[in-house]
This record gives structure tokens, sequence and C-alpha cells, in this order.
């Protein structure tokens, strides 16, 4: 799960909360993805001064995942380590969002030990499916790689529209297409993350996290070049 902001020209009313953080006028698309890049559920119209996380909380995912009526899958084992008992179905996000036993975000901080950093890196790359669907988003409209000079209401049809019909461009999970977010995106990272990291998480939501970053550092989860990567 990410935000996209897309820009939009200055509304007459009341046009200071569409202003984001880059100086720009926006409206923001935060979108739940899968593995095969296509858009599961998509909550557009957001004023672009707004935190990821903040749209989140508000949104009718968020509600649903808050109160348990999204009929999420029960707890299971991770392939191979029956041993770290049955693990919550999770989100994959990025700092923008707060840990909660449903969203997955990165260990804070830098100087972190080679567990907790393996645990980021393999969440980084997770995240880069959300990333790379804004990407084909893109690429496949080139409208949004311009200010769109509509109503915010347009914007918001327009938005959805094209989500719908990228669900529909997208073959199969073998497709060859794995464009890149621009970097204009991949900035928007930053946006939630000072409205998020002061919120303590419980210690029943930490324990989800640390049981997926034992998985990883385990022989059933590990990948061969992790321990090189984050060592370099």
């Amino acid at each position: 799960m990410d935000g996209k902001h897309v820009l939009i020209q200055a509304p007459a009313n009341p046009g200071s909360l569409y202003f984001n953080y880059k100086g720009t006028f926006s409206v923001v698309l935060l979108a739940l993805v899968d593995a095969d890049y296509r858009f599961l559920v998509v909550d557009v119209g957001s004023y672009g001064g707004n935190s990821d996380g903040g749209i989140f909380a508000n949104s009718v995912l968020g509600k649903a995942l808050r109160n348990g009526t999204l009929n999420v899958p029960p707890p299971r084992e991770l392939p191979g380590a029956p041993e770290l008992g049955k693990v919550n179905h999770v989100i994959v996000t990025d700092e923008a969002f707060p840990l909660k036993p449903y969203l997955l975000r990165p260990y804070p901080g830098r100087r972190l030990p080679t567990d907790k950093r393996i645990f980021n890196y393999r969440l980084s790359r997770a995240r880069h499916i959300s990333e790379n669907a804004f990407g084909i988003l893109c690429q496949r409209f080139r409208v949004f790689r311009r200010t769109l000079q509509v109503q915010p209401a347009v914007v918001d049809k327009v938005v959805k529209a094209a989500c719908a019909l990228c669900n529909y461009l997208r073959p199969n999970r073998n497709d060859d297409d794995h464009a890149t977010e621009d970097a204009e995106d991949m900035e928007t990272t930053l946006q939630g993350f000072e409205h998020c990291r002061g919120q303590r998480a419980s210690v029943e939501t930490q324990n989800v996290r640390e049981l997926y970053k034992d998985y990883f550092n385990s022989p059933a989860g590990e990948v061969a070049w992790q321990f090189d990567h984050v060592n370099v």
C-alpha cells in the first residue's frame, strides 16, 4: 500500500487544502495493490496536504481493518517455519504509515543490527510492487505526468477510471512490464513520516513484526543475497 500525488491546478476554494509539502497542488491516490500490480482498493480525492497515514486512518479500508470487518483470512503458519506459530496476514507499507497488527512497516533508525536491516531490506523489496504499480499507471496513462487542468471532482473520476482500466490491461503475472516509479512518486514516502513516527505501537503489534523479522533471518525464509546486500 502506498500513496501517490496527482498534480492538479490550484482550485479556487479552498485551494490551500490541496497544497502539499512539495509546493504543488494535488489530490492523493491511496492504493492497495496485489502481487500482480493490480489495484485492489483505491481511495481517491484526499487533500494533497494530508499524510498517507492520516488518509488511510480515515478511509473505508482503514476503518474496516481497525474494526475487524474486512474478512481478512485468519493467521497462518509461514512456509517451513511452524516453530514461529501462526502469523497475521499483513499489508506492506512504508514509514508514512503506523505499525499495526495488520500493517507492516520498517524498523526506524539507521544504526540497526543485522537482523533488523535484513527485515527492512526484504520489506523494501516487497514495497516495490506498489511503487511499480504507480509507474505502470503513469506509463499507460501519460496524463498523470502533467498537471490536470480540471476540477478535483473530475480528477477523482479520471483516477478511478484509470485504475480500473489499468487492471483490465494487466494480462497476467508473467508480464515483463515492470515500469519503475518516477522520482516524484519515490519521494512520497517522506510525507507522513513526521505524523506517524511518534505513535507507540502496542506489544502485540511489535510482536507481529518481530515474527516476520525472525522468519526472514531463518533458513526457511532467508534469500541467499540478503546478507551481502545489508553489509555493503
